[in-house]
């Protein structure tokens, strides 16, 4: 079986706040690092009410800071947000304070709503397609021998793996021309995912940092003891992306039994179709679900994501979905 991974967005739980969730995140990676995880990934989002990790680079900090051996990084930073200088810096100085153990994955989308992008005050004049440019600029300055005049210290000669972050087939492209690994957003935006993975493959170049094609996956899991507790957790992401979907963005809601079968028709296709690739169920269910993704995708890692609203029983899915790979190993 292919390594796990895991993405978190440091979720806020209605009645409860960014401290906490932060708290949580850490505690989860300390569990994560002993029951095998490979990395730890964090996401970069603003604005958005149920979401505690927006300052990326100082929540891997503090990941990093309580954990040993995992790898810590970003899934991802969104490099229209920030200049590539001040990303080469911060990621040089993580580097430097927790060396062999940082990842960079780059995303081209803001993370955001227009307004919130807009009050990020980077790139108003840019062009989208300036993300190529900008990826290129950060892997100079983090290079050994950077060919602009300007250096980042800490950043220059920092081997800080680089990823590309894609939810469609410009990724793809980017990062086989790189010669980078690619990371698909297939937890929320499966549709181009095959497409998206034929094109990266088919048309990968050797590179200095990866010398054949690697794919890391998001995937969705909800595990639980038994199916219907597992169907019960996973409403709290369905209803977060309801509500998001519909202009109305919030905290992680509680679970509500039966929510899927309460929904109109419109609103539960869009859900069937967005979160296809998961897995919702007992740890047998989890095996046979995470099998055939693999089977269907020849993925090289997958980046597992749990939005559940309970803490423990976040745990408690997370510990399934080692317990179940290491039966399948």
């Amino acid at each position: 079986m292919i390594p796990l991974s895991i993405l978190d967005l440091s979720p806020i739980a209605e009645g409860s706040n960014a401290s906490a969730s932060l708290r949580n995140t850490l505690d989860l990676a300390q569990h994560a690092e002993r029951w095998g995880y490979r990395r730890y990934w964090l996401a970069e989002h603003h604005g958005m009410p149920g979401i505690a990790s927006a300052a990326t680079a100082v929540v891997i900090a503090h990941v990093a800071g309580g954990t040993s051996t995992i790898r810590v990084g970003a899934g991802g930073i969104m490099l229209p947000n920030h200049s590539p200088l001040v990303v080469a810096e911060q990621f040089g100085t993580l580097e430097a304070l927790f060396p062999g153990r940082i990842d960079l994955g780059l995303g081209r989308a803001p993370g955001s709503d227009q307004l919130t992008a807009r009050a990020l005050r980077r790139n108003l004049d840019s062009e989208a397609d300036a993300f190529p440019q900008d990826v290129q600029e950060l892997q100079d300055y983090l290079s050994d021998h950077p060919r602009q005049r300007v250096l980042a210290v800490p950043g220059r000669g920092a081997k800080v793996p680089l990823w590309i972050l894609g939810s469609s087939t410009f990724g793809a492209q980017l990062a086989a021309h790189l010669g980078l690994p690619f990371a698909f957003a297939s937890h929320f935006a499966p549709q181009m995912m095959m497409q998206a993975l034929e094109l990266y493959r088919n048309n990968f170049q050797p590179s200095a940092q990866l010398d054949k094609p690697y794919v890391m996956l998001g995937f969705n899991v909800f595990a639980a003891d038994s199916d219907a507790d597992a169907h019960f957790r996973a409403s709290s992401m369905q209803q977060a992306f309801v509500n998001l979907r519909s202009g109305r963005p919030g905290q992680l809601p509680p679970p509500r039994a039966g929510y899927l079968e309460q929904l109109p028709p419109p609103e539960r296709a869009m859900l069937d179709a967005v979160l296809s690739c998961s897995a919702i169920g007992a740890p047998a269910t989890v095996a046979g679900q995470l099998q055939a993704f693999v089977a269907r995708t020849g993925a090289d890692e997958l980046m597992i994501t749990s939005q559940i609203f309970d803490h423990a029983q976040r745990l408690r899915s997370y510990e399934i979905t080692a317990d179940v790979h290491k039966q399948l190993a």
